[in-house]
Formats: structure tokens, C-alpha cells, sequence
């Protein structure tokens, strides 16, 4: 309920805690289990791809949403990066929006098709930042787990080359930047040397994936939950004909 980063009912659970309606304390949001959920999670393994090829207009939302909100407003030396922010991304619009799409594409149907072609070429970053949570277990085990056991035991990093770096957007280090927020990430691969020579002293396990085999554990992880949902639907389908539960 506080990682917005995997709470993406009804579209998609990676977790059966998510198969009751949960309320989030990032978004302030309760995320109902309803009919649709029920159907949408049971294909998700399938849905996957096509929903991240799109994902990026949904970041848009979010970002506005989280902008003319009450928690980006910063207080004291910070309280310029508020309306900066808005200013830049109100640049963006009028940049890509207007000039570009507006105004340079003589017709609807090439608007489009050049809006969702652009979009999709994206879709690698959305279903990198996937691949480090939706596969990795998500439990909170209080406050037994040091700080570096949570980060790594909940977050994969995918193994790449240097010189996919620019293409995976730095997303591929999302360990090292849990560990490290401030990092920029031009330093992340280099910063990875000290958590990989950490982790092989203190014994912590620091999961690290090539890009398939991390596609692999996702679908995977989606493909586990969907099963659970269909056997929860065939439980309540048995139940709502019978008037049994189950339980004596």
C-alpha cells in the first residue's frame, strides 16, 4: 500500500494482496478489486506488451496530477522547482504539441499514427522499470530488514552493456539508485562496482538479470498471479452457486 510503483489495479497485480481492495498512501487512492480487474488480471501475462507500448501517456497524467497537487509543493530554498517544472513541461507541450504536431501535420491521420509510433518506440523504458519491481517479491518485513536488505531484496537490476546505457535510460541500475537517490545516473554503473563488493561481503543477495531472462521472471510473475485470480473466480463462482465456502 505505499509503493506506487506496483499499484497498478486493475490492469495489472503482482501480488494477491491486490485481489482485496487496497488503499494507497502515496496516491491517497483505495484500488477496488472489481469484475473488470478480475477479467483484466487474468490476461495480464498476454496484455503486458501492448499496455506498455502505450504507458507513456499515462505517465503525463500522473506527472500533472502530481504537480498540481499539494505534495510537490516544496517549502524554503526549494520552492522554485515547483513552478519550474510546470514551466518546462508546459514548454514540452507547446514544443511537441503544438508546433510540432499541430502545426507541421497537415491531417488527423498521420497526427496519430506519428503520436503512437513515437510513443511506442518508448515502450523498452517502460518495461525496464517493470522488470526491476513487478518481478521481485514485495512483502514488507518490518523492521527486522536494514535498509540495503529491503532495497535488494525488492528490486532487480538488469545487466546490459555500457553502451546500451543511453537506450535503458539509466533505469537499469534501479537497485543501485533505491540504494542511492542522489546518484546521477552518468555515476550508476560505476557506483554498481561498490554495492556488487558490499553485497559480497555482508552476504546480501543482489539480484541482477540480462533483459530476457528479467522478461522472463515478469511474465512469469504476471502469469503466477493470473492463475491465482482464475482459481479465486472459480472459488466464488462455486460458492455464489452452492452457498458453500468451504469452511468447517
Amino acid at each position: 500500500e505505499h509503493d506506487p510503483d506496483i499499484q497498478n489495479v486493475p490492469l495489472f497485480a503482482t501480488s494477491p494482496s491486490f485481489f482485496k481492495s487496497v488503499h494507497s498512501s502515496y496516491y491517497n487512492f483505495t484500488f477496488a478489486w472489481d469484475a473488470f480487474a478480475s477479467i483484466a488480471v487474468k490476461y495480464q501475462k498476454y496484455t503486458y506488451y501492448p499496455v506498455m507500448g502505450i504507458a507513456r501517456f499515462n505517465l503525463y497524467l500522473l506527472s500533472w496530477l502530481h504537480l498540481l497537487s499539494p505534495r510537490s509543493a516544496n517549502l524554503g530554498s526549494a520552492a522554485w522547482t515547483r513552478p519550474t517544472e510546470i514551466g518546462f513541461m508546459l514548454c514540452y507541450w507547446f514544443l511537441f504539441g503544438y508546433c510540432l504536431i499541430w502545426r507541421s501535420i497537415p491531417t488527423w491521420t498521420v497526427r496519430v499514427l506519428f503520436v503512437l509510433v513515437s510513443h511506442i518506440i518508448t515502450m523498452p523504458l517502460h518495461v525496464q522499470i517493470t522488470l526491476s519491481h513487478w518481478g521481485m517479491p514485495t512483502a514488507d518485513l518490518g523492521a527486522l530488514e536494514s535498509f540495503p536488505q529491503r532495497q535488494l531484496r525488492t528490486t532487480m537490476d538488469v545487466a546490459c552493456p555500457a553502451w546500451l546505457d543511453f537506450i535503458h535510460g539509466g533505469l537499469q541500475f534501479q537497485a543501485v539508485h533505491h540504494l542511492f537517490p542522489r546518484v546521477p545516473r552518468h555515476n550508476l554503473r560505476r557506483l554498481q562496482v561498490l554495492v556488487r563488493e558490499f553485497c559480497a561481503e555482508t552476504g546480501i543477495e543482489y539480484k541482477i538479470l540480462g533483459f530476457v531472462d528479467g522478461n522472463k521472471e515478469v511474465l512469469g510473475r504476471l502469469g503466477e498471479l493470473s492463475r491465482q485470480v482464475e482459481i479465486l473466480v472459480q472459488c466464488q463462482q462455486y460458492m455464489a452457486k452452492t452457498g458453500e465456502s468451504g469452511l468447517h
